[in-house]
């Protein structure tokens, strides 16, 4: 202690001296950031728990008597070890208890579907669970440390003999860093454990217990950087409600409900009302606003709602002291080595344990039968005993695994006279002999160390597996397109005059309604083309001839044009598609010339080509003055063509002669069975070339049949999906379905006779057991079918077509064999190839040069050379 007289006294100039911080900043930042990893928010890789999740699983286990403990005494006990306060402790025990795996749980502990907190500490009970017991403690394999005051012992990590880690998931913010490890399916851990015990390679993927759809294509195996995309399951009740069962991960019935209501607030989605059904199970019900799509309506629910979140995982661990990444199969391959090296530690000690009292009872056996304990009678002194006994067993000590020490020949002496009075050789022997054999097949278990790891793991699966299935389904979800799905919620407006555009100019000219996610495009006088985001007011040039929605990649919108070139004074034609642009760049559709001005401008959504009429000047020197065109008679170019000619002499004006027909033909319409949806870009099976009323027939593995349209929007239960075609009314549909009232296979032909979109017939037996097994629409269709006879088995093949006339879709059919079925299965035919009906050139939006056909030579093939001049078609 300082002596007083050294002391700083007022008005010494050692009180105001200045001492710089920095270092210490430094070194106590430093400080504070390990402690904060170390201590609190990162997990040790050895048995995946915080350092006060640990403390909690230790105070239990000390509190452990199979009985309930108050969660607030469980705090108390946990307080010895864990030096922060009551209400961290009681947040971590019922974060693990709601996981459902370590802790056994009484009362209420909250909902994480609902957000639901638990009950006050003092209403709540817990104990630790089977499965907790026989994985996190064994007090011989346990290395322990000192708690923070010095007057308990802890553990520095727990023997984990299992991936607890990926099983419960961890999240945590320190300083600097931060975790988070998604949770992992149970049973699948432990069978990628038994594959890297076999020596593959494993790669697991995470399991919510909020169930849903998953999209694990860009996890990235849990490293920083990936990314996981959650979706809830959303059904289809009827045309004017859905039903959410299932909500993703880290989102709550509460929060999904709000973020729903205030994209319905926003105008996009439209709906009428949400109700929370949820009890049990999970279940919002939406209602529809009336001519709604559902299928539009899902797509939007997970565009702008938290019915589909990303979700980033960021695997970070300690070892040895220092926050390591990590992906999360070496982290399994971590933990299953670590159980491997436990299993064989607990052996050892066991093997030791064994070892030890075979020879004790060996021992014991040579004192009490060759009657040592009686040569000790006339010893006087404690070493004359010690040296009496250990002169009785020097024969035998050979025999022995190791030295025969002093604490051994003490132990003999504690032996009681009762104990040999009563000594039985027979069930001595028996004794030993079972050591014997327990220490056989430990040794056993050494030397197959793998196998019995192998072993241990398929015991947990056995023991604790059932009810851990997977509950998040795995999937590809298809990217969402948001302007496509988004409800109009805006209305568009233009002042073509003065070149305005935007959903505020409530006083011109309406255009149609739209969404203000959506892009606009812009035709001028001047032959300019431009996109541009809708705003409230948006300057995009004077003079506006055409203005709508811009869909990026639309290749069905066809534009026909006509204007005339400045430089040459020809009328050109073309017609072209604005696929993709840069937001508001200047495109020319003209060849730039001054002088150029737009003469004819139509928008043919369907790629529409009409015939129009041509009149020329009066002045013009061509004879014929008056002449029809037709747009199909030339193709579809890029924007930048710069198009045919359509005359060389002054256009007086043009009109419309008839409306056109499209030159593009049908859609070819493909079906992705990963995703369940409908696409033009070839990904899939070709379903079939598609015009405007044609529809596509479904078959569903429940026994209905549904009629859709080919919109891109539509969805597919794509693990119901059993047939999926171009419907078409003369085909007949000949089926095998399983009746679960009869337990036997039924076949039926029949057609279809309903017209109603989009609903759902049902055409087998209406038992809950009942399935369709299969369908076609082949003219002949044939099935191979295993039939058991008694103790053998015949494999029939059987015309579809000859075992029964066609009937009405409600018919139930007829039996399809008297014996069981035992395989079934389509015959298939070869199909040939379904060729595309339109191919497109790759040099189509490559722009023509001046040398271009002149489109009056292609009207009458039979018009000679000499003759053009006085055509007037020059």
């Amino acid at each position: 202690m300082s002596d007083e007289n050294n002391l700083p006294k007022n008005g010494d100039e050692s009180l105001h001296t200045s001492v710089p911080v920095t270092g210490m900043y430094k070194e106590w930042f430093l400080d504070y950031a390990s402690y904060v990893i170390l201590e609190r928010a990162v997990p040790a890789i050895e048995d995946g728990l915080k350092p006060v999740q640990r403390r909690i699983m230790h105070a239990m286990k000390e509190m452990d008597d199979g009985r309930f403990n108050k969660v607030a005494n469980i705090i108390g006990q946990s307080m010895q070890f864990h030096p922060h306060g009551d209400a961290s402790i009681g947040d971590a025990i019922v974060n693990i208890g709601q996981k459902e795996l370590l802790i056994e749980t009484q009362g209420n502990w909250g909902d994480v579907r609902t957000g639901d907190r638990a009950a006050a500490a003092r209403y709540i009970e817990a104990r630790l669970s089977k499965f907790a017991l026989e994985v996190l403690f064994n007090a011989q394999t346990t290395e322990w440390q000192l708690s923070y005051d010095g007057r308990k012992r802890e553990p520095v990590t727990l023997p984990v003999k299992f991936p607890l880690l990926l099983a419960q998931g961890v999240e945590g913010i320190a300083v600097g860093l931060s975790t988070k490890i998604l949770p992992h399916n149970f049973c699948e851990l432990i069978l990628a454990s038994i594959e890297i015990l076999k020596g593959n390679r494993s790669n697991v993927l995470p399991d919510f217990i909020t169930g849903g759809f998953a999209d694990f294509s860009e996890y990235n195996e849990g490293l920083r950087g990936g990314k996981v995309k959650v979706r809830a399951r959303i059904e289809e009740d009827d045309s004017k409600t859905l039903l959410i069962k299932d909500i993703p991960f880290g989102v709550t019935t509460d929060t999904l409900i709000d973020s729903i209501l205030k994209a319905n607030e926003k105008g996009k989605i439209k709906i009428k009302k949400v109700v929370d059904n949820t009890a049990k199970d999970v279940e919002i019900a939406i209602q529809l606003a009336p001519g709604v799509s559902p299928d539009v309506t899902i797509d939007a629910l997970y565009a702008f709602t938290d019915c589909e979140v990303s979700i980033s995982p960021n695997a970070c661990v300690i070892i040895k002291d220092t926050p390591v990444f990590l992906n999360v199969n070496d982290i399994l391959d971590y933990n299953t080595k670590q159980t491997r090296a436990l299993l064989k530690r607990e052996l050892e000690i066991r093997k030791a344990e064994l070892l030890e009292k075979l020879l004790f009872s060996s021992l014991e056996k040579i004192f009490i039968e060759n009657r040592i304990y009686r040569d000790i009678e006339e010893c006087t002194t404690w070493d004359d005993v010690l040296k009496a006994i250990d002169a009785g067993l020097e024969p035998y000590k050979p025999d022995f695994y190791r030295e025969i020490t002093t604490d051994d020949l003490v132990r003999l002496t504690e032996i009681k006279i009762k104990r040999i009075s009563k000594f039985d050789a027979f069930k001595a022997d028996e004794l030993m002999n079972r050591l014997q054999d327990e220490l056989k097949e430990v040794n056993h278990h050494l030397r197959h160390l793998t196998d019995y790891a192998i072993a241990y793991y398929e015991n947990l699966l056995t023991k604790y597996g059932k009810g851990r299935e997977r509950k998040t389904e795995i999937r590809t979800f298809d990217a969402i397109q948001a302007n496509t799905v988004a409800a109009s919620n805006a209305k568009l407006y233009v002042n073509r005059t003065d070149g305005f555009v935007g959903y505020g100019l409530k006083k011109d000219e309406f255009v149609c309604d739209c969404s203000d996610l959506d892009d606009i495009i812009v035709i001028r006088k001047d032959g300019v083309c431009m996109v541009s985001k809708i705003q409230e007011k948006n300057f995009m040039g004077k003079d506006i001839l055409h203005v709508a929605v811009f869909r990026k990649g639309d290749e069905r919108m066809v534009y026909n044009y006509i204007y005339l070139d400045g430089a040459s004074g020809r009328a050109m034609v073309k017609r072209f598609q604005v696929l993709a642009v840069t937001r508001d760049k200047e495109y020319l559709l003209t060849k730039g010339s001054k002088g150029s001005k737009h003469l004819y401008l139509t928008a043919n959504p369907n790629g529409e080509a009409e015939i129009i009429t041509v009149y020329l000047t009066q002045g013009a020197k061509a004879r014929v003055k008056v002449f029809d065109f037709d747009f199909a008679s030339i193709e579809i170019k890029g924007r930048g063509a710069g198009g045919n000619i359509l005359t060389r002499y002054p256009i007086r004006k043009i009109q419309l002669k008839m409306e056109g027909v499209s030159t593009l033909g049908g859609i070819n319409i493909y079906y992705d069975p990963i995703v369940g949806r409908l696409n033009t870009d070839e990904r899939g099976k070709l379903i079939g070339n598609f015009l405007g009323d044609d529809r596509i027939l479904v078959c569903y593995k429940s026994g209905d049949y549904e009629l859709t349209t080919f919109e891109l929007t539509n969805r597919y239960d794509v693990a119901n999906v059993i047939l999926i075609e171009k419907f078409n009314p003369d085909k007949v549909l000949s089926a095998i379905y399983f009746d679960g009232a009869s337990k036997t296979y039924y076949i039926k032909r029949f057609q279809i006779e309903t017209t109603t979109l989009n609903k759902n017939f049902n055409f087998i037996s209406d038992h809950k057991n009942s399935y369709l097994k299969l369908v076609s629409t082949e003219k002949q269709p044939q099935a191979r079918v295993t039939l058991a006879k008694g103790k053998e088995e015949e494999v029939m093949e059987y015309d579809l077509d000859m075992l029964i006339d066609i009937k009405g879709w409600k018919a139930l059919g007829n039996k399809l064999s008297t014996y069981e079925v035992k395989e079934l299965s389509l015959i298939e035919t070869k199909k040939p190839d379904v060729k595309k009906d339109t191919e497109t050139d790759e040099n189509d939006n490559e722009a023509e040069s001046d040398d271009d056909i002149e489109i009056g030579s292609t009207i009458d093939l039979s018009v000679k050379k000499d003759d053009e001049e006085q055509l007037g078609l020059f």
